[in-house]
């Protein structure tokens, strides 16, 4: 039984995964987005059965024989060698092809096959719409930031009032720079809202902890940090921040898992706060979480797990 890593091998999470996979004696079928014309897929059922075949190289792996499957691609669209390619470019078509065959084997395969799938596309789509997630977080037992999102600027003024204080952050499942809003110092760019809603959320203060769902195991980084978002500690307050293993309580660890299961997202990374007025936050859960600062700041065998989670089957 075979592994497939779907994904760039030099992006580091991608890179430890390949390194725990082979302590564990794993020989993965790596399908890199950027090597399109090196690789052949076919899918398609036969008999009420899924079968098919990729084809790596010189390498051809049956579809029965993968165990696993890791993912995290990218859009043909976002590949340097074909950016700025048409619809129709014969390089596009083929890449297309490709990443739609594979797709379509991803969302399969769990059911069709038993093959473990980290994680399913379709699954991801959750962290797509912040406010859609954030209820989804609710039902798993989570307290989420007071919310509006708003084309409004008096109703943001109003709301960031109210709370004494507000971050303004994406609404979508693209990166943003979570920062303080001051209303003096961004009275102008606040009038801008009106052409495009955006997403305020109370500033809630304490501790945050990111917790990594493996299966069934949970793995919790606790962040010391005096930054609004602390990914980008250096920039907001001109030091890194720090990281160190954290023991969740038995009750969060289980809620965690519970969450990541009812998305349907094997592996996830779930933003937790400790909250100074002892609430337990969760600001969202990533689907394709990049885990690999906290494995090695934290010293979480995050890859090791993964590994073994994307093994079992075999």
């Amino acid at each position: 039984m075979s592994v497939l890593v779907w994904g760039v091998p030099t992006e580091s999470p991608v890179e430890l995964l390949l390194g725990a996979l082979a302590r564990c004696g794993a020989d993965p079928v790596v399908v890199h987005p950027r090597q399109f014309l090196q690789q052949h897929v076919d899918i398609g059922v036969s008999g009420g059965e899924l079968r098919g075949s990729i084809r790596v190289g010189d390498r051809t792996t049956d579809v029965r024989d993968v165990a696993g499957v890791y993912v995290r691609p990218i859009e043909p669209e976002l590949v340097p060698e074909l950016r700025g390619a048409a619809a129709d470019d014969p390089a596009m078509r083929r890449a297309r092809a490709g990443f739609d065959a594979l797709m379509a084997f991803t969302e399969a395969a769990p059911d069709a096959l038993g093959c473990r799938v980290a994680s399913r596309l379709s699954a991801m789509a959750s962290n797509m719409s912040k406010p859609y997630q954030a209820q989804l977080v609710q039902q798993g037992g989570f307290d989420t930031p007071e919310t509006v999102v708003t084309d409004d600027p008096d109703e943001a003024r109003a709301f960031v009032r109210a709370h004494r204080g507000a971050i303004y952050k994406s609404v979508s499942g693209v990166r943003s720079i979570v920062s303080v809003v001051d209303l003096d110092r961004d009275a102008e760019r606040l009038e801008l809202i009106r052409w495009c809603p955006v997403q305020f959320q109370e500033h809630v203060r304490g501790r945050d902890v990111r917790v990594h769902v493996v299966g069934d195991e949970v793995y919790a980084a606790i962040v010391d940090s005096s930054a609004t978002d602390y990914r980008y500690a250096r920039a907001q307050v001109g030091e890194d921040a720090t990281l160190a293993p954290y023991a969740l309580p038995d009750d969060v660890a289980e809620r965690c898992v519970r969450l990541a299961r009812d998305l349907d997202l094997p592996f996830a990374g779930v933003d937790l706060l400790l909250a100074d007025d002892g609430r337990i936050v969760c600001f969202e859960v990533n689907p394709s979480p990049g885990y690999s600062w906290y494995e090695t700041a934290a010293g979480l065998p995050i890859s090791d797990a993964l590994a073994r989670w994307l093994l079992r089957a075999a």
